[in-house]
This record gives C-alpha cells, sequence and structure tokens, in this order.
C-alpha cells in the first residue's frame, strides 16, 4: 500500500466539507465534538483523501472515508483505512456504516453486524441514529486475538 502522511484537521476544513459532498457523504455533522479528522498526503504532499473518526464511550465509529477523484484506483483507500486506525490509542471496537461500500471494508478486515450487536453508544451517534439511512450495513472491524 501507498504511504501517506496523515494531518490532524478541525471539521470545518472546508476541503474536507468539499470532498464529502461530492462523494455524497454526509456532512450534516462533521462540526460536532467527539469528531477527529484527518487530511491524507502523498509522498509528493499532494492532498490524496480525508478520514475520520468518531469517538463512541469505549468503541470508535469509523466515518468519512473519501479518496478524492484523481487518486483513486491507486490503492491509497487502504492505506488511508489503515493509517487512521494506527491513531487510535485505545483498544474499543471500531464500527463503520456503510450504504455502498461493504466489499471494500470487507477486504480490510470489517464484517457485517446486526444492528442488534452494536453498542448503544454507537447506535447513539447521529450517524447511526438519524444520518445515515437503517437499510445502511453497519460493519465492525475483526481484530486478531491478542
Amino acid at each position: 500500500m501507498s504511504a501517506l502522511r496523515l494531518e490532524r484537521i478541525a471539521g470545518n476544513d472546508t476541503g474536507l466539507e468539499a470532498a464529502l459532498t461530492d462523494a455524497h457523504l454526509p456532512t450534516d455533522d462533521i462540526e460536532d465534538d467527539g469528531r477527529t479528522f484527518f487530511k491524507a498526503f502523498s509522498s509528493g504532499d499532494r492532498i490524496v483523501g480525508f478520514s475520520g473518526l468518531e469517538h463512541c464511550g469505549d468503541h470508535f465509529l469509523l466515518r468519512s472515508v473519501v479518496v478524492l477523484p484523481d487518486h483513486r484506483g491507486q490503492r491509497l483507500g487502504g492505506a488511508l483505512v489503515e493509517q487512521t486506525l494506527a491513531s487510535l490509542d485505545c483498544g474499543g471496537d471500531v464500527f463503520l456504516a456503510t450504504t455502498s461500500a461493504a466489499p471494500f471494508f470487507a477486504r480490510l478486515g470489517f464484517s457485517e453486524v446486526l444492528r442488534d450487536g452494536v453498542p448503544a453508544a454507537v447506535l447513539a451517534t447521529r450517524q447511526l441514529s438519524s444520518i445515515c439511512p437503517s437499510s445502511a450495513t453497519i460493519m465492525r472491524l475483526n481484530r486478531p486475538p491478542t
């Protein structure tokens, strides 16, 4: 996978909002508390994408993963997810919701979970309680035993 450098940014970053809007991803709550967003740079210091995490009690919600159109097809999405997850400082489970990218995330070690198996703190996020459709696939990262 390609090497990326992540830089922490605020939810009101105009590049983040534009990239999410262009990718038809939600922006309604990106400025709310409890979210951490990253801008991804290639080795040549070009902006190639964005990602985010939402802290949910002991768990996390991976969100706002987008590779800019000019950089798609270069295996940067996997590297972006991998480096975003490497930024976590605790061992809680990582969840996500997607309407179209389940096969991509499955290749990265996520598997579909039923809504009733998702912790209440994750379900209570705006992302899962009101923004994403109820038909969205919820996935959890499968981690090897420690």
